[in-house]
């Protein structure tokens, strides 16, 4: 039985609809706060449980006979650790043998802001005694190519992220990298730094989106409390806002740059390129 944790969530589908491919859909648990978001999964033969992280007896009901749980980290940033403690706790009164979490690359020793509650939580996993597999994922190319419309509208891509090469990844390819991890034997213990096969600066994604877009787009680098008003300015929290204006300083210092290619090597293919993932953010 394989559990996966936020199954509503973007990575959380894509990590059911990889285990499909292998695994019976009733030996598959999508743990979700609201189960009447996850309909379309039941309706797979899906088993759907209520697992709230506010909620600790939720967890306890919803990893019952479970054997490998994905815990994809929370959301809620600021609220990650108490919530990832609540299901390691969970996951340790069920008996699981092995639990997957969605951490962030070089969590360690990264200069990203975010890092922070991801370096708490595999604290909490090595203290748990809980066999684990840290899954240390870089950056969603998606995270760029959700603006593609508004960089095309404005003529520019901005940011703070300078020269800083960038070894995104479609979400789909971590997806799958979950459900390898998942479906393969011996993976406790390890830690696999997940990156794109390739890197590019954020001058070279305003390029790619001119060239497609048959329309004139540069990058514009900002300081970081300017890109943060910017941020601010077209609709987001302000902490938010903060939290992706440090995340590109900290892709300026290598923060988000990987060569190792083991998330190539773990799905079996080439990770999607950048061009691939403009292209579908502009015919979408």
């Amino acid at each position: 039985m394989i559990a996966i944790t936020g199954a509503t969530g973007q990575l959380g589908r894509l990590v059911i609809q990889n285990l499909q491919k292998t695994v019976p859909a009733s030996q598959i648990v999508a743990a979700v706060r609201s189960p009447e978001k996850a309909a379309d999964l039941a309706a797979l033969g899906v088993q759907v449980r209520q697992a709230d992280y506010s909620q600790p007896a939720t967890l306890e009901a919803a990893f019952r006979g479970v054997d490998k749980l994905l815990l994809i980290s929370s959301s809620e940033v600021g609220q990650r650790a108490p919530q990832h403690a609540a299901v390691i706790a969970a996951a340790q009164k069920a008996g699981v043998k092995l639990l997957a979490y969605t951490s962030i690359l070089r969590a360690d020793s990264s200069p990203l802001g975010l890092a922070a509650e991801h370096k708490e939580t595999e604290a909490m996993l090595r203290a748990s005694g809980l066999p684990h597999v840290l899954l240390r994922n870089g950056w969603y190319t998606e995270n760029h190519t959700a603006s593609v419309g508004a960089a095309v509208q404005h003529g520019a891509v901005i940011g703070s992220g300078k020269d800083g090469r960038i070894a995104s990844a479609a979400r789909a390819d971590y997806a799958a990298a979950a459900a390898a991890v998942l479906t393969q034997e011996g993976q406790a213990g390890r830690v696999y730094e997940l990156a794109g096969d390739t890197a590019y600066t954020l001058t070279e994604l305003a390029a790619e989106i001119a060239q497609q877009s048959g329309k004139p787009v540069v990058y514009n680098d900002l300081p970081e409390a300017g890109y943060k008003a910017a941020l601010v300015q077209v609709g987001l929290p302000e902490g938010f806002a903060a939290l992706l204006a440090d995340s590109d300083v900290g892709a300026s210092k290598g923060g988000l740059f990987d060569d190792s290619h083991q998330l190539s090597q773990l799905i079996g293919r080439p990770t999607t390129p950048l061009a691939a993932v403009v292209k579908a953010a502009l015919a979408g």
